[in-house]
């Protein structure tokens, strides 16, 4: 069966939100992908993801959101999602520290289970939240450039940089990949070649898509 018009992608690239529980990655991956924002959000349970397909430098792009849950019994189910990802949202909470502290523990998880050329980036969330901001700009940035992460502040709730951290990121990728595949020496993987999908479904077949898709 042919897909659908609004189902046709050049690339398909999966994207994990990491972080502590509550520092607000459910709703900026619902932010990004529907447009939303509930202030009512449960923590995450496992993992859900959303997709949302743009343009990439001319290319569609089809970005698979995988949400994996901060709290620390469900960290043995979330390490299998690191797989086949090729980006990584790593966020703390701006007026809480002991998130941005956690940052350099699930960096290393990161860096244990996922591929060594993932792009990741450093994301301090609630900066509507001024009057409790206990977490300076500086010292994310300065953490982030020692880590070689790109990094930025949002708002999911106001809806700032949300849209700019993922275009920031996806568009990271793609040079990354179109470079492989310009390369003779360094062939990109097949599974990222130009108008193929990469596979990010993984074997288990039992993986709930989503409990909060709307489509």
């Amino acid at each position: 069966m042919a897909r659908r018009p609004d189902e046709e992608y050049d690339y398909l690239f999966k994207i994990v939100l990491i972080g502590d529980s509550g520092v607000g990655k459910s709703n900026l991956l619902s932010r990004f992908t529907r447009n939303e924002f509930c202030l009512e959000s449960k923590s995450t349970i496992g993992v859900e993801f959303a997709t949302r397909t743009l343009q990439v430098e001319g290319k569609t792009i089809k970005a698979q959101i995988w949400d994996t849950a901060g709290q620390e019994r469900y960290r043995a189910i979330t390490s299998a999602y690191y797989r086949g990802a090729l980006g990584a949202l790593l966020v703390y909470d701006v007026t809480k520290p002991t998130t941005f502290e956690n940052v350099s523990r699930w960096l290393k998880e990161l860096r244990d289970h996922a591929d060594s050329n993932i792009v990741i980036m450093l994301i301090g969330n609630k900066t509507d939240l001024k009057h409790l901001r206990a977490v300076a700009t500086e010292d994310a940035q300065s953490f982030a450039e020692k880590e070689g992460l790109s990094f930025i502040e949002t708002s999911a709730l106001e809806a700032i940089n949300v849209e700019k951290a993922f275009q920031t990121i996806l568009g990271e990728i793609y040079r990354i990949i179109s470079k492989k595949s310009l390369s003779s020496e360094d062939p990109a993987p097949a599974s990222i070649k130009e108008g193929q999908t990469i596979d990010v479904s993984g074997s288990d077949s039992n993986t709930k898509k989503s409990c909060c898709s709307t489509s």
